[in-house]
């Protein structure tokens, strides 16, 4: 008598990049991402082996404002917002992200409180490295894991820039709106 095992299919834990041509394009998309340009193809295939998947439906909260910064995500399908709530409960949309872009790689580095919220704005598919996975991973693979942080910190120091341009444009386009309204 052979026993008879059923297995139970659920959508929520099935890992969506079974396919090689899921696979393919994660990997195209890791390859663009400025974070992991300096990595090898076989060191990408190492790295998908700590990606996680996940699947978010409209409106559903992928993280809150405050909530603990634990992994980067990297949109294989889908829309997401990134907003933040001020103090005075005005909620302020700051991005919106689409497939191939990328987001919460601070979380990487430090692992602080999440400054805004990312909010899945259609279905989303979602390939995650959480940091204590790519901890292990530098741990594991020491020269790979210096590429990793080289590409966060060029990112960072990129974005740091356009930030400190925008603010000295801001800045500048106050000063003429003053110089404008008390010269008359």
């Amino acid at each position: 008598m052979k026993d008879k095992k059923q297995t139970i299919r659920s959508s929520f834990w099935a890992n969506i990049f079974n396919y090689p041509a899921e696979k393919t394009n994660l990997k195209k998309s890791l390859q663009s991402i400025p974070l992991f340009n300096g990595l090898t193809g076989r060191d990408l295939s190492i790295l998908m082996n700590i990606i996680h998947h996940r699947n978010y439906l409209p409106g559903e909260y992928i993280f809150y404002q405050g909530d603990p910064g634990i992994g980067l995500y990297v949109i294989s399908n889908g829309e997401v917002i990134i907003q933040r709530t001020s103090e005075s409960g005005e909620v302020v949309p700051l991005a919106t992200f689409v497939q191939g872009d990328f987001f919460g790689e601070l979380a990487l580095v430090d692992g602080e409180k999440r400054s805004a919220s990312a909010i899945a704005k259609t279905d989303c598919r979602l390939a995650v490295i959480f940091k204590p996975d790519l901890d292990e991973f530098i741990e594991a693979y020491p020269r790979k894991g210096i590429k990793i942080l080289q590409g966060i910190s060029q990112v960072v120091a990129v974005r740091l820039r356009k930030l400190n341009e925008d603010h000295f444009a801001l800045q500048n386009k106050h000063r003429e709106n003053s110089e404008t309204n008390y010269g008359t």
